[in-house]
C-alpha cells in the first residue's frame, strides 16, 4: 500500500499538488504516464474509445519530439495533455535550474498547465517555482502495471483495492507496461464503470 497510494508525509511535503479530486464525487481521473510510444499508445487510445473514456496523459518530450504522429492522435481524440519533463528526469537528481529547464523544454512541445513529476520526487526548490507555474498532479492510485514481479491480474486487483471517489489513477504508456495492460486496462474500465465511476479529466 505504500506505493500504491501515497504516504500522507508526501502529501505534506508538496501541499498545493493535487493528490485526489471530489471525494463527494463518483468519479475518477485516469492518468497515462512516459509515453508516447507507437508500442503503446494507440492501444491505450483505442481501449478508451470503447469506453467512450477520456484520459490525461503527462507525455515526456523527447518521445513527443520522436512521435509527433502518436501525440497527435492523443490531441485529436480529446485527452487533456501534461508534462513529464522532456528527459524523465528525477528531481533529486539534477540541480533545480537544469531540471526547470528540462521541463521548460518539454513545454515547447506540450503546451499545458499540467506537470506531474517523474517518480513523484522534486526538490522543494524545483516544485515551489513549479507551482506557479503549472498545476502538479500526483496520484491517488499508481497501479503499478511497470512492475515484473505483478501480473496483469493484479494490476487490475489494485486498481479494485485503492479506488475511491475522486481517485487520480496512474498507469504508464511504456514498453514496461504494455504487455499487461492488453488485458488489465479493459479491465480495469470495464470494473469502473460497474462500480458506476465516470471518467474524468481535468478542468
Amino acid at each position: 500500500m505504500i506505493i500504491e497510494q501515497p504516504a500522507a508525509f508526501l502529501r505534506w511535503l508538496y501541499p498545493k499538488a493535487c493528490w485526489r479530486m471530489d471525494r463527494n464525487e463518483k468519479a475518477v481521473y485516469l492518468t497515462f504516464d512516459d509515453g508516447p510510444i507507437p508500442e503503446a499508445t494507440p492501444f491505450i487510445l483505442d481501449t478508451l474509445d470503447r469506453f467512450e473514456a477520456k484520459a490525461t496523459f503527462f507525455m515526456v518530450g523527447d518521445n513527443v519530439r520522436k512521435h509527433p504522429d502518436v501525440f497527435r492522435q492523443v490531441t485529436e481524440r480529446g485527452h487533456r495533455i501534461g508534462n513529464h519533463t522532456f528527459n524523465h528526469i528525477g528531481g533529486f537528481r539534477y540541480l533545480s535550474e537544469n531540471y526547470l529547464k528540462n521541463t521548460e523544454k518539454a513545454n515547447e512541445l506540450l503546451h499545458t498547465d499540467l506537470f506531474r513529476p517523474p517518480h513523484g520526487w522534486i526538490r522543494w526548490e524545483q516544485y515551489h517555482v513549479l507551482k506557479s507555474r503549472y498545476r502538479i498532479i500526483m496520484w491517488d492510485v499508481v497501479t503499478r502495471d511497470y512492475s515484473n514481479r505483478l501480473s496483469a491480474a493484479d494490476v487490475v486487483n489494485n486498481v479494485k483495492r485503492y479506488t475511491r471517489n475522486g481517485s487520480i489513477i496512474t498507469f504508464h504508456d511504456s514498453v514496461k507496461s504494455i504487455g499487461k495492460l492488453y488485458t488489465a486496462l479493459p479491465e480495469s474500465l470495464q470494473w469502473l464503470r460497474e462500480q458506476g465511476y465516470r471518467f474524468k479529466v481535468f478542468d
